[in-house]
């Protein structure tokens, strides 16, 4: 057992930042072999998937439908 590799590794976990061990629990703990939700939305967001719905008239407003 390499304890010393281990207490190096533990403490670059502890100084990452919220996000990067965010990412980094991602990368470990799940399955990586499909795209994660924030990548398909950064994607399709970069790509102008839905820049068509701009040109869209607007059907619907605050007064449609039943209140809840």
């Amino acid at each position: 057992m390499n304890i010393k590799l281990v207490e190096s590794l533990i403490q670059v976990i502890l100084s990452l930042s919220d996000e990067d061990r965010s990412l980094l629990e991602e990368k470990l703990f799940f399955d990586s072999s499909e795209p994660s939700t924030r990548d398909l939305m950064l994607l399709a967001q970069s790509r102008g998937a839905f820049n068509f719905l701009e040109n869209e008239p607007d059907i619907y407003s605050l007064k449609d439908g039943e209140p809840i």
